[in-house]
């Protein structure tokens, strides 16, 4: 039986699963919208976002007991974690060095 916390915390979870879905029509309408070099650091950024919306509804899931908490389950939260953490150093270097104006 899942307490009043549980649920709440399940909920959370996936309206910030709700909200990166729009967050990323958003961001793919930007990407589309810009073709210039300068919006290079946008494609890293968009499949970060991916990530992220993947963590939170595994997150979801596991909250409400339908996704086990052991097994690959229990270090797939981190891998992603990780994957959305190098993929941001990445967009950041590449905005770098579109300032710095080595990417023409």
């Amino acid at each position: 039986m899942l307490s009043f916390y549980d649920w709440l915390y399940g909920m959370a979870q996936l309206a910030v699963g709700f909200l990166a879905v729009i967050a990323g029509f958003i961001c793919i309408s930007v990407f589309v919208g810009a073709k210039s070099k300068s919006q290079r650091a946008w494609r890293p950024l968009i499949v970060a976002l991916i990530l992220f919306v993947m963590g939170q509804i595994i997150g979801g899931l596991r909250t409400f007991g339908i996704v086990p908490n052991t097994g690959v389950w229990s270090y797939a939260v981190h891998v992603l974690v990780t994957g959305i953490l190098g993929l941001l150093i990445l967009s950041l270097a590449i905005q770098i060095n579109i300032n710095r104006g080595w990417l023409r």
